[in-house]
């Protein structure tokens, strides 16, 4: 069996750029699939309803593309295949929800910093407790 990750485009450049240089080194190692993954949040249902269904699903689909094609683009030039997706939804339940979805074996998180770990944790820390402590998928990184 194909050894599947899952890398969370968010958050600081720097940061994801490590997660991604972490999933094409365990790409060329394993043979890994690499699915690049982008959250976008929801919004409040007062914003919403200045927006037809569609069109907000639209507004949301395309910012989450535009995150995504920088790490697309790294991934592109270092030969490494990939799929990627957009979902809508709080970002540590969205990623357990993609992981479980897409049948990954590991989430590579490019980290939150410091400053937005706050009271309850790294979004990775959130992402492990979602999960589960079984070893059905594994969280790399802070």
């Amino acid at each position: 069996m194909m050894t599947k990750l899952l890398v969370p485009i968010h958050g600081n450049p720097d940061r994801w750029r490590a997660a991604l240089a972490q999933a094409t080194e365990i790409h060329r190692r394993e043979n890994a699939s690499v699915h690049l993954l982008s959250v976008q949040p929801k919004v409040s249902g007062h914003v919403a309803m200045f927006f037809g269904r569609g069109e907000l699903h639209q507004i949301q689909q395309a910012a989450g593309l535009e995150d995504l094609e920088p790490a697309q683009a790294l991934l592109r030039t270092a030969g490494v295949p990939f799929t990627s997706s957009v979902m809508v939804g709080r970002s540590a339940d969205t990623i357990a929800r993609a992981a479980r979805e897409f049948g990954c074996q590991r989430v590579i998180m490019g980290g939150d910093g410091e400053a937005r770990r706050g009271v309850f944790g790294s979004v990775a820390t959130q992402v492990r407790q979602i999960l589960g402590g079984g070893n059905d998928c594994q969280v790399i990184g802070s």
